[in-house]
């Protein structure tokens, strides 16, 4: 389970006293314990709260390099590497393409209208799909 990786990873920090990778590690924990208190969940769940999070640290690394701070850019990065291993691999651009011509073809869309159709005939796909890659990937094959 991600929850055991995470807790050895902690450990593992604490041993080599790599102060980043600890407290990216204990946050990670907290998200999983501020969802179930004694950390069973399962790790789809916990691959959504990560996904989340990633989403967060994209945001403010993205702001941080618009104001030019690379001290903080360059942390946000890193934090943004660790927590990647505990989700799983993104698929490739030719992987993408061949799930939006399945999902397409699945959900008969043809109108920029049916883009929310496609979005999720994609999802039940496979939910690694990067959303915006699949948003920029899908427009070309849908009318105005």
């Amino acid at each position: 389970m991600l929850t055991e990786q995470i807790n050895e990873g902690i450990k593992e920090a604490m041993k080599s006293r790599n102060q980043l990778r600890l407290d990216t590690l204990r946050m990670l924990k907290s998200k999983i314990l501020a969802v179930d208190a004694r950390g069973n969940l399962p790790d789809p769940d916990v691959h959504k709260l990560f996904k989340t999070y990633l989403g967060n640290l994209q945001e403010a690394l993205d702001q941080a390099l618009a104001v030019n701070r690379s001290e903080i850019a360059q942390k946000l990065k890193s934090e943004i590497e660790i927590v990647q291993e505990f989700l799983p691999k993104a698929l490739s651009i030719e992987e993408t393409k061949k799930l939006i011509a399945q999902a397409i073809a699945e959900s008969g869309a043809k109108t920029k209208k049916d883009f929310g159709l496609v979005m999720k005939a994609l999802m039940k796909l496979n939910s690694a799909v990067d959303g915006k890659l699949a948003k920029d990937l899908i427009n070309p094959h849908l009318t105005d």
